[in-house]
């Protein structure tokens, strides 16, 4: 099993003073999730832009914006999504008139924050000027495909049918999977992406800002994910888009100014047949017996950090725990069970067999008692400690083995080196995991860390904060 070491460079790392962003919408395909409205008449038919920030948890097909799709061979329609790891957008006015753009540039990282900006006007005389499309406030320049729509052609991205979020309009194919911030269309103006985001003067970071004064058009939107009753509300007073398989538990606080890290949905390692979802929080194994193996996509260095884990089905032989980025680094087979070396570079996993007797812990090649038996529903909290090189375990609130993260009691001790965040596992399974921005699991009694960040089911202990970029900016 390896990683590639994403960090948290090009993750839109929290600035302070900065324009703050509360919430987000997770996106499942699994679900079929998605959102729709049609306008009751047109708009600009020409002239309009398109801003939306996206962190992607799978690298697949997915549209998540698109318009009068679905039937067989309509006059026209719009897409603007992902094809394979490429922005597709493609539009036709009628037959005859087909226009598509597609940057030669690819977006792998699933750790990141990503800001696309797609701004028409077709009444444009140079060809190039009537779309032009920024990712992180830069001008896409370098295209695999460039036919771009005829001078004047109406486009009907603003026009008076139905469109879709999260998939095609029609509401059967090509999920949009991971996550969505600050989606605004401007109907009667192609802006440049200035209008939603600046570089930051002292990290060089494009990142968002307030877009509440812009002027939207008669068919313009602002969705901002805030109101978790009424997900597709337009908080620019518009039409409301409609959710499809949508609930409040697929609001998010993990946005591009306050990234969390998930799982790493690019690199791990796999005996079975494993998928990621639900925002890159839960491992899937669909093969049994099979062996599959992740580390979180953000490596800690110093500080403490906090996360939990679901114990979903008893017997399910889940093993959670921390391990040393050099052992994730060279190690690329079947030997990840964490603790699994007579030193510590494999760390320390916590290991819920389900089975009679109590679950274990594994460290240095050897197996300690918990003390505790986990069965489904129970929560295992992991604390990594990379000031003292401590990680602790606890089970639905309590901690195991006399430790006491809080005071830097005992605790098992770590290598001097960054840690990962880390799962083993054996079976057909679902694996939850909660790093603060979005879980699945029932939260009884949400609580948060000290800075007011994450959604847990227990309180972090004193000085333990969830793995995101503004606590990163602090004590990383």
């Amino acid at each position: 099993m390896a990683d590639i070491n994403l960090g948290v460079g090009g993750a839109n790392s929290a600035v302070a003073g900065g324009y703050d962003i509360a919430n987000s919408l997770k996106f499942e395909p699994d679900n079929s999730e998605s959102m729709s409205r049609t306008p009751s008449s047109n708009g600009n038919l020409k002239t309009c832009t398109l801003s939306v920030w996206l962190k992607r948890t799978e690298l697949k097909d997915g549209f998540y914006f698109s318009g009068d799709y679905g039937t067989v061979y309509p006059d026209s329609w719009f897409i603007l999504g992902f094809v394979g790891d490429r922005i597709y957008f493609s539009t036709t006015a009628g037959i005859s008139s087909a226009g598509e753009v597609r940057p030669n540039r690819v977006f792998r990282d699933t750790s990141a924050w990503y800001h696309i900006v797609v701004a028409c006007d077709t009444t444009q005389s140079t060809a190039a000027d009537r779309v032009k499309m920024y990712v992180n406030g830069v001008q896409e320049t370098s295209f695999l495909v460039a036919n771009y729509p005829n001078q004047n052609d109406d486009l009907d991205i603003m026009a008076a049918k139905a469109q879709g979020i999260g998939g095609y309009n029609d509401g059967v194919d090509y999920f949009y999977s991971g996550y969505m911030s600050e989606f605004v269309g401007i109907d009667g103006q192609q802006l440049d992406p200035t209008s939603f985001g600046e570089f930051d003067s002292d990290s060089g970071i494009w990142i968002p800002k307030d877009v509440s004064d812009l002027t939207f058009g008669t068919n313009g939107f602002y969705l901002d994910f805030e109101d978790s009753s009424n997900l597709g509300n337009d908080a620019s007073g518009g039409t409301d888009f409609a959710e499809t398989n949508i609930t409040a538990a697929d609001q998010a606080t993990d946005t591009p100014t306050n990234n969390f890290t998930t799982w790493n949905t690019i690199r791990y390692f796999n005996q079975g047949v494993i998928s990621f979802k639900e925002g890159g929080t839960v491992l899937s194994n669909s093969f049994n017996g099979g062996f599959s193996a992740a580390n979180n996509n953000i490596r800690m260095g110093k500080g403490k950090w906090y996360a939990e884990f679901e114990v979903t089905v008893s017997g399910n032989y889940l093993m959670n725990g921390n391990v040393d980025a050099d052992y994730i680094d060279n190690s690329i087979n079947a030997a990840f069970y964490l603790g699994s070396l007579a030193d510590k570079t494999a760390g320390a996993g916590y290991y819920s067999s389900g089975t009679t007797g109590d679950d274990t812990i594994y460290y240095e090649a050897t197996f300690t008692s918990s003390g505790v038996t986990t069965s489904a529903g129970d929560i295992i909290s992991v604390a990594i400690d990379c000031d003292n090189n401590k990680v602790h375990f606890a089970v639905n609130g309590s901690w195991t083995n006399s430790s006491d993260p809080a005071t830097n009691t005992n605790g098992f001790a770590m290598t001097d080196n960054e840690q990962y965040f880390a799962l083993a596992s054996i079976g057909v399974r679902d694996y939850k995991a909660n790093f603060g921005g979005y879980t699945t699991s029932t939260i009884s009694s949400p609580a948060s860390d000290a800075n007011g960040y994450g959604t847990f089911e227990y309180a972090p202990p004193s000085g333990y904060y969830a793995l995101c970029t503004k606590n990163l900016a602090e004590y990383g």
